[in-house]
């Protein structure tokens, strides 16, 4: 049995070869247009890494052929600030890479896909107070929209080809040495600079509520997800949860003050982007996940915070 985990130098995609690895399966393959062997410090010398573009249709035609993997685990791709920045290469990198993986899994004969997707293909004219499965995808932002393309495309891949398709809709993934701008990345970096002395600025309301889920459980969901039954999975793509309840800004900054005393939080709300906060931060509903293959979420934010500590003490460089 062969795995390849594109973006699988990223803290989600190590932590997927970790899961793998720990359980016995030889040798992931990870695929990454930047690779950071830092975050791979402890099992380098148990995955292969191939550096290739996800735009590239070369270079993922390249790593697929090569490897012949039974999954691949899609996880590679822009977030939402490089992508309301950069839409031309978020197209490129998040929906042609999507379609570059989808193509080269029919082309090689791999058996299943696992997508990572997002709560941001939520966005205009939600009526509902929480996100479900069935609630309406019209997002705001770019990054959205190219992942809901990739959802439709593996939906199309699956009917048509008999793809195993399937995905989850992340909230914010909250982990340690993240670099890259989200939209709600605040919940890493006001632990990650507190931990390390140093002020932070939210650039959100107090009040302001983001669904988050821990890196090491959004993993774990990706791994459950995929060694359910064929027959289990009824939906495809499933929005899921994690921290629950779901925290404000302000009860984080007093949570990271209980742990480190002393810790400089203040708050400047980002005015143009709060409404679209308010409009996109939903709680998620997960009960489809939960009854179609048994999701549930490890992680309180109590204890998000606490590992979230351990990881930036243990693995110092694997962060940097």
């Amino acid at each position: 049995m062969t795995t390849l985990i594109t973006g699988g130098t990223g803290f989600i995609g190590a932590t997927v070869a970790r899961l793998l690895l720990a359980r016995g399966e030889p040798r992931p393959v990870v695929f990454d247009r930047n690779p950071s062997p830092q975050r791979l410090d402890d099992i380098a010398d148990q995955v292969e890494i191939i550096q290739g573009d996800l735009g590239n249709f070369s270079h993922v035609l390249h790593a697929v052929e090569r490897t012949r993997p039974d999954t691949i685990f899609h996880l590679g791709g822009m977030l939402s600030f490089p992508s309301e920045a950069d839409p031309a290469a978020a197209l490129q990198a998040n929906a042609m890479g999507t379609f570059h993986v989808l193509e080269a899994a029919r082309l090689f004969k791999v058996a299943k896909v696992i997508f990572s997707s997002t709560i941001a293909t939520y966005g205009m004219d939600i009526q509902e107070p929480v996100l479900t499965d069935d609630t309406i995808q019209r997002p705001e932002l770019f990054y959205g929209i190219t992942k809901v393309f990739g959802e439709q495309m593996g939906f199309f891949y699956r009917r048509k080809y008999g793809l195993d398709f399937r995905g989850v809709r992340f909230p914010s993934i909250v982990g340690p040495g993240v670099r890259t701008p989200a939209i709600v990345q605040y919940n890493s970096w006001a632990i990650e600079e507190s931990a390390k002395g140093n002020p932070y600025e939210f650039y959100v309301d107090p009040a302001t509520r983001c669904p988050v889920m821990y890196f090491k459980d959004a993993a774990r969901s990706l791994v459950h997800l995929s060694d359910a039954p064929r027959e289990a999975i009824k939906r495809g793509v499933y929005v899921i949860a994690g921290v629950t309840p779901i925290v404000s800004a302000g009860e984080l900054a007093d949570l990271i003050r209980a742990r480190i005393p002393g810790a400089q939080l203040t708050f400047n709300p980002d005015r143009e982007l709060q409404p679209i906060l308010d409009r996109l931060l939903l709680p998620p509903d997960d009960r489809n996940a939960q009854q179609e293959w048994g999701w549930e979420a490890a992680y309180t934010q109590g204890d998000v915070i606490d590992d979230f500590l351990r990881e930036l003490n243990d693995h110092p460089q694997r962060y940097e």
